[in-house]
C-alpha cells in the first residue's frame, strides 16, 4: 500500500511499532504470519502473545524496568495501557492474564482506522519503504535468510527458555504460604478479597512459596543437577551459550549445590508464618491469570524431558501432585550484531528507511522488545511524513537501550534488559543506593518530558 508503513512481526515489538506510527496519523499495513503458519512455541494467533512469562518485571519508578514504562506510557504505549487492564498480583512487578491481554491487543490494533492486519508468511524482505523489521527471535529460516542479505551481517543466536506453569488445585496448599519479599504486594481495583491462596488480591503476598529444609533441598538440587535434558530440534544448535539473564533451572543447578539458594530459590525476605523462621529454600509461585487458577514457577525454565520435569519439579514441597498444563521448553532466539549495522534512530545505516525492532536487535525482555518497537514505530511515522528521525535522550532508560545497541564493542554485545548498568552515571555521585535510584529516575523523567515536548 503505497503511502503507509509496512511492518513485519506481531509481537509486542511489531504491535508498538504500529500503534505509534498509526495513533499519530500514519497508514499501517501489519504483516503477521501467524495463524497460518505458526512457532514452536506459539499458541494461538493472536498478536502480542506471551510465550515465556506473563511479567513485565518491576514496575517501580526507582528501577530501571519502572522507568523504562514509564517513558512508553509518556509515548502511548498499548501493551501498557492493556496490561493495566489484565493485571494479576506480582508483588512490586506488572504481570497479565496472558490470554486475555492478547486478545485485547488483537482486537485494539484491528479496530484501529489506520491500521490493516495482513495474515500470511513473508518470506522476502519487501521493498516498500518505511519499513520495519520486528519479526522477532523466531524468524522464519527464509525471511532471516533475506534479512542476513540486506543487513550484511551474520546473525547471531542464544537461548531461551519458558517456565512451567500448574494448575492451583493440584497444589498442597498446607505445605506452602503466601508472601511477597519484604512484605511488598499488589493491591488491585475490584480484587476478591476473601481468604484462600488463589484469591486475586495481595492482602498477604502476591507469591506462594513452597519452602524447603536443607535437606529437602539437596535432594532436591542433586535430582535436578543430573536429570535428562530434551535434544535439540537442530544438532547444529547444541553448545550454543545461553543468555545469562535467563539461564534453564537445570544449567543454574549444575554450577554447584548453592547456585539456587543464592539464585531463584534464595527466601531473603521471606518467613514461614507457621515456623516463624526464613526457610533454607523457598520455590515461589506466581498467578498466571486473573481467576488464579495457573501459577507459574518463578525462575524455573527449563528445557528438561516433559517426565523429568513431572518427577523432578513433584520433589518441590507442597507440588508433590502438580498438574502440568504447560512444561517448560527451549527455543533459539536470533538477533543481528546491531553496533555493526543499526543507528540510535532504529534505522539500518546503509539502508534508510528500514528500521528494526524488538529482540531481533539484541534487547531482551517484552517490554525492552516493546520500546524500541515505538522507536521505530516512531520514526517510521516521521520518515513518511518528511521528517527526520529521533533518539529518546541518553539519560533515559528508553534512550540507555538504543546507544547500548550501537555503541557496544560488537565482540562483547550480548543481549541486554534494562537495568542502571547501561544509564550514565549521575553528574553529582550519590552513595546511598536508593537515592541514588531516585536521583536516576528524577533525571530520566526530566529528560523524557523536555524531549517529548520537542517531538510529540
Amino acid at each position: 500500500m503505497d503511502g503507509s508503513v509496512t511492518i513485519i512481526g506481531g509481537g509486542f515489538a511489531g504491535v508498538e511499532a504500529a500503534w505509534a506510527a498509526a495513533s499519530r496519523g500514519s497508514r499501517v499495513v501489519l504483516h503477521e504470519m501467524r495463524p497460518a503458519r505458526m512457532t514452536a512455541v506459539h499458541q494461538t494467533g493472536d498478536l502480542a502473545e506471551l510465550v515465556c512469562s506473563n511479567s513485565f518485571k518491576s514496575d517501580l519508578p526507582t528501577n530501571a524496568s519502572g522507568i523504562l514504562k514509564r517513558e512508553m506510557r509518556a509515548l502511548g504505549s498499548l501493551t501498557l495501557a492493556v496490561a493495566e487492564r489484565h493485571r494479576v498480583p506480582a508483588g512490586e512487578a506488572l504481570a497479565v492474564d496472558r490470554e486475555p491481554f492478547a486478545r485485547e491487543i488483537t482486537a485494539r490494533l484491528g479496530a484501529h482506522p489506520c491500521v490493516h492486519i495482513v495474515r500470511g508468511e513473508v518470506t522476502e524482505v519487501p521493498a516498500s519503504r518505511p519499513l520495519v523489521l520486528a519479526t522477532g527471535p523466531l524468524t522464519s529460516e527464509s525471511l532471516a535468510t533475506s534479512m542476513a542479505r540486506i543487513t550484511g551481517a551474520e546473525s547471531l543466536y542464544f537461548y531461551d527458555a519458558v517456565a512451567p506453569t500448574i494448575t492451583l488445585e493440584s497444589i498442597d496448599t498446607s505445605k506452602v504460604f503466601r508472601a511477597s519479599r519484604r512484605g511488598r504486594h499488589t493491591a488491585l481495583p475490584n480484587a476478591d478479597s476473601e481468604g484462600g491462596p488463589g484469591r486475586a488480591t495481595g492482602e498477604e503476598g502476591d507469591y506462594l512459596n513452597c519452602p524447603m529444609a536443607r535437606e529437602e533441598y539437596l535432594a532436591f538440587h542433586q535430582a535436578l543437577a543430573g536429570a535428562e535434558v530434551s535434544a535439540s530440534h537442530n544438532p547444529e544448535d547444541e553448545g550454543v551459550p545461553y543468555f545469562e539473564m535467563c539461564l534453564p533451572v537445570e544449567e543454574l543447578a549444575r554450577r554447584g549445590p548453592r547456585t539456587l539458594a543464592y539464585g531463584p530459590m534464595k527466601p531473603i525476605g521471606l518467613t514461614d508464618p507457621r515456623t516463624g523462621q526464613r526457610p533454607y529454600a523457598v520455590v515461589q509461585l506466581r498467578q498466571e491469570n486473573r481467576d488464579g487458577t495457573l501459577w507459574g514457577l518463578v525462575g524455573f525454565q527449563s528445557r528438561l524431558k516433559w517426565g523429568e520435569q513431572r518427577r523432578v519439579f513433584r520433589m518441590i514441597p507442597g507440588l508433590e501432585g502438580a498438574e502440568f498444563v504447560r512444561y517448560g521448553v527451549m527455543h533459539r532466539n536470533t538477533y543481528v550484531c546491531s553496533p555493526r549495522i543499526l543507528g540510535l534512530d532504529a534505522q539500518l545505516r546503509e539502508h534508510p528507511g528500514v528500521f528494526l525492532a524488538g529482540q531481533i536487535t539484541g534487547v531482551e525482555g517484552y517490554l525492552e522488545s516493546a520500546a524500541i518497537g515505538i522507536v521505530a514505530g516512531l520514526n517510521a511515522h516521521r520518515t513518511l511524513a518528511g521528517e527526520p528521525a529521533v533518539t529518546p535522550p541518553r539519560p533515559t532508560a528508553l534512550g540507555s537501550l538504543c546507544h547500548y545497541l550501537v555503541e557496544t564493542p560488537p565482540a562483547h554485545f550480548a543481549p541486554m534488559n534494562a537495568n542502571f548498568g547501561i544509564m550514565p552515571e549521575l553528574d553529582q555521585p550519590v552513595r546511598d543506593k536508593r537515592r541514588k535510584a531516585e536521583a536516576r529516575s528524577e533525571r530520566a523523567r526530566a529528560e523524557m518530558d523536555h524531549w517529548l515536548a520537542e517531538v510529540r
